[in-house]
């Protein structure tokens, strides 16, 4: 047990510190999202490698009739709907399988903020929540990585001390552009959940696993 004031990593790095398309991969996303470095990207993959890791594990469960494994793969499921990863209803084990690292960094209250339009920029919305400017349920939060649940969603407005709650303030964003900023972020989304899909087909096939082994 480690000391309680020294708090451990909560991700993984890398294994190797030099890849081309590891790293070209990496700015993308960290210029794509706001992010201030690539650790919060790594937090990510580390969430998402988790839950991939106990998406397997139960299909393998399951296909050996493990009554527990189908307890747990309800309440996995139903976690990843809660946090907005996958919809209310109707999803499986397999759907788990093609999440990306995508679907966690959108659940981030910067990105929630950008989608909300409540920011011009996914960088003003990093400093909006930093300085103050954002509430959740009545409360400020000032982290811009703290993940926004569904039920939550619905309440991230402005500070009602906030000079942003008037509608003519300079920096407020325009219901165009806030629909122009939803398409864009909807072309690109629906891209990578083609190739995540189809990445993720390819090694379910290598894998053997079969849409039984994930279904409800």
């Amino acid at each position: 047990m480690g000391d309680p004031k020294f708090s451990r990593k909560s991700y993984d790095t890398p294994s190797h510190p030099w890849q081309g398309e590891r790293i070209k991969r990496e700015v993308e996303i960290v210029r794509e999202f706001g992010l201030k470095n690539k650790t919060e990207v790594w937090k990510a993959q580390t969430v998402l490698r988790n839950f991939r890791k106990q998406s397997r594990e139960l299909q393998a469960r399951l296909r050996g009739g493990d009554a527990q494994a189908r307890i747990e793969a309800d309440a996995l499921i139903k976690k990843c709907s809660r946090m907005g990863l996958l919809p209310v209803t109707g999803s499986d084990l397999n759907d788990i399988l093609i999440l990306s690292e995508g679907d966690i960094l959108s659940r981030r209250l910067q990105s929630v903020v950008f989608d909300k339009g409540l920011a011009t920029t996914i960088k003003q919305a990093r400093q909006l929540i930093t300085h103050g400017h954002i509430h959740i349920n009545g409360h400020r939060v000032t982290v811009p990585g703290y993940i926004v649940s569904r039920e939550e969603e619905a309440s991230v407005i402005y500070n009602d001390a906030s000079p942003f709650t008037d509608e003519m303030h300079p920096m407020r964003i325009s219901p165009e552009q806030a629909a122009a900023n939803a398409a864009v972020k909807a072309e690109a989304k629906a891209k990578a959940d083609k190739e995540m899909a189809a990445k993720a087909k390819a090694d379910a096939d290598e894998a053997g696993i079969t849409l039984e082994d994930g279904g409800a």
